[in-house]
């Protein structure tokens, strides 16, 4: 199979692609893929890391509030359209999947004029702009949460497989996670992440709620603050006497989440797609804090999605404080059945089996 997987910007568009890819390589070792993506974006450090061949792209998204700003990024499509079809020319790909961002439309409108078998994945419970405007292109749209379909013109396109993540998401050991972390049985993990970046509202409200958890003595705290809150979050806890290197830990930053994520008892985080879907993903109860600051405020409706199911609570950030933060919190931590139903609601919501769907759907139509 001769693959081309087109998307990128941001982890949310690389990650599931990935997965896909690598589904593909497991279940067919001989197969060729290549990934197309932008030179600004996330995926020219992701990509190579993980040993596929990556074509970049001098494109750019368009400012759709200031249109004169666009005349750079129009003649950046154009040329960009036309390195597409010489990689298409040259690499003659069965299928072309895109997983969304700026450069994944132009790859699919032009796979789908040449004739070539195209899918999309559409992460969010809110489609974006790029995977609207490629529907027509496609044979398939695969969806990651049911309440996306109603976003596509032909419905009977949507195929709803959940977003494909990490293996390490689908394999979560929990006392063996436990252990490791020194997490003792008796003792309530808490995980806080806000991002790659962070998130101040999230960061501030554990702030200020910080020394109240601290009381708690079987409370354990893993807290991703984030590169840019770093050194602010972890004077802040000093200065109030609770950052012990144990008890409460704080990174900048992990690439083992799915450590923390199953050995967690509750997750606090915002509701990106990947997010979300790798804390269901684990069985893990959520409390989810969408970001207010993107497209379509889907953040808000991948979290909605989950919360109308049991299996998180949502906060919006306008709500969020510090007093409302710790009383979530230690409700949860003393209503036991309450968390354990939250957990299996999550997990019931979670799908393990999205890059499996996906690939299945692709090769029987090109083999």
């Amino acid at each position: 199979m001769r693959v081309v997987m087109a998307g990128g910007g941001t982890g949310g568009h690389i990650y599931p692609a990935v997965a896909i890819a690598d589904k593909i390589m497991r279940r067919q070792p001989d197969s060729e893929i290549i990934f197309i993506g932008a030179r600004r974006g996330m995926e020219k450090d992701i990509i190579p890391s993980r040993g596929y061949e990556l074509r970049l792209l001098d494109i750019t998204g368009f400012d759709r509030k200031k249109l004169y700003r666009n005349a750079g990024a129009v003649i950046g499509l154009l040329r960009a359209c036309r390195e597409i079809r010489g990689i298409l020319r040259e690499f003659k790909p069965d299928a072309v999947i895109g997983t969304g961002g700026y450069v994944s439309g132009p790859v699919i409108r032009e796979a789908g004029k040449a004739g070539i078998r195209t899918y999309i994945h559409e992460q969010n419970a809110v489609p974006g702009v790029a995977n609207r405007m490629a529907e027509r292109y496609t044979e398939k749209v695969f969806v990651a949460f049911e309440e996306a379909k109603s976003g596509f013109k032909d419905m009977s396109k949507t195929v709803v497989t959940g977003n494909p993540v990490r293996r390490e998401f689908t394999a979560c050991g929990i006392a063996r996670y436990r252990e490791r972390l020194g997490i003792k049985p008796h003792e309530f993990a808490l995980l806080v992440f806000g991002g790659s970046l962070g998130a101040r509202a999230l960061n501030d409200a554990l702030i200020s709620a910080s020394s109240a958890l601290y009381a708690e003595s079987d409370l354990r705290l893993f807290f991703v603050s984030g590169s840019r809150y770093y050194d602010d979050v972890v004077d802040a806890l000093v200065s109030r006497g609770v950052l012990d290197g144990d008890r409460f830990r704080v990174m900048e930053y992990t690439d083992e989440m799915h450590v923390y994520m199953a050995a967690a008892d509750l997750v606090i985080s915002r509701a990106g797609a990947l997010t979300v879907s790798e804390i269901t993903a684990c069985g893990r109860a959520s409390v989810l804090i969408p970001s207010p600051n993107v497209a379509g405020n889907h953040q808000f409706f991948n979290a909605k999605a989950v919360a109308d199911r049991g299996g998180a609570l949502l906060i919006e950030e306008k709500d969020l404080n510090s007093a409302r933060l710790l009383d979530t919190v230690l409700r949860l931590k003393n209503n036991k059945r309450l968390l354990n139903e939250m957990s299996a609601a999550s997990e019931k919501f979670g799908r393990l089996d999205a890059a499996d769907v996906i690939y299945d759907i692709i090769a029987k139509k090109i083999t």
